[in-house]
């Protein structure tokens, strides 16, 4: 049985940047086991299986999973798959035009292709679900996790917080680079305190006076076969509707420029932006660009 798949990194304009997605083109017929044995060989953050959409009005079904286990939502690849979609110009007969709707296990995940007027260089993904925030967490907890002081975790604006929008995520601020360059991963700590049934990860970040970003970034998730990701669509989705809540105006778009996975040698840039009307979260979209890499057969 061969499958067609291709490799793009996502959220950069240079190769061997980004975070890097395998996009298997024709996953229909596979079963969910092959589906995470196949993403395990890849052994990237996250590979997706593109497949018939149950409603004809969609562009597709996709499913995203990591080296461990399925996702119901996740920005890179959505971005990723867009992106490739893009350039194969069709779906299973359908022609792919500027925006497409995905149907995912949290909902239906629409995207608008971003291009420079030749071409399309990118995606720009909605959230599929709205901003949520639940329980708070222990600094203590988000420090152990990561192998840093409990006072590195700021907290003049912010709790450590389970978020969501699609997918739930630890959202931390730390008070300075030098903390967030320290951090690391501590497995244990996630199994006790922070299971990969409860969360999918813990996202830090310090703000940035740099010129080409806002934020600087890293997300760890152990548990799920990820011990660091370059970029992370789906969480910096949660942050830019959590940073846009906490704003006292009640009608506020926030435009933020995220830079991640500087510290592992593939620096990524993701623009998230989040609009806010009377108090309330309305919409939260993350957007990026893509440099195709591989393309080839998957044997079964």
């Amino acid at each position: 049985m061969k499958r067609q798949f291709e490799t793009v990194d996502v959220f950069t304009d240079a190769k061997f940047g980004g975070n890097p997605l395998a996009v298997v083109l024709d996953g229909q017929e596979l079963t969910s086991s092959q589906m995470q044995s196949v993403a395990a060989e890849f052994n990237l953050s996250e590979t997706t299986f593109v497949r018939p959409a149950k409603d004809s009005a969609h562009t597709a079904e996709v499913r995203i999973f990591t080296p461990r286990a399925e996702l119901p939502f996740a920005g890179h690849p959505n971005v990723g798959t867009a992106f490739v979609l893009a350039r194969e110009g069709r779906s299973y007969g359908g022609a792919v035009g500027d925006r497409l709707v995905f149907e995912e296990a949290a909902g239906l995940v629409r995207v608008d292709l971003v291009s420079d007027g030749v071409s399309f260089v990118g995606a720009r993904v909605a959230a599929p679900q709205p901003f949520t925030r639940h329980e708070n967490v222990s600094p203590d907890v988000v420090a152990a996790a990561c192998s840093i002081a409990p006072g590195d975790v700021e907290l003049a604006h912010h709790s450590p917080c389970i978020a969501s929008c699609g997918a739930p995520l630890v959202l931390a601020e730390l008070k300075d680079q030098t903390s967030l360059a320290a951090a690391r991963p501590n497995s244990e700590v996630f199994v006790k305190h922070l299971g990969a049934d409860r969360v999918v990860g813990i996202f830090l970040y310090v703000p940035s006076k740099e010129e080409n970003h806002d934020i600087r970034a890293r997300m760890f998730a152990p548990l799920h076969g990820i011990p660091e990701d370059p970029a992370s669509g789906a969480v910096n989705l949660t942050l830019v509707g959590l940073l846009a809540g906490l704003r006292p105006d009640p009608d506020v778009t926030l435009r933020l420029r995220i830079a991640q996975g500087v510290e592992m040698g593939r620096p990524s840039l993701l623009e998230a932006t989040a609009e806010k009307r009377n108090g309330r979260i309305t919409g939260m979209w993350i957007a990026g660009r893509c440099v195709p890499m591989m393309n080839g057969t998957l044997d079964l």
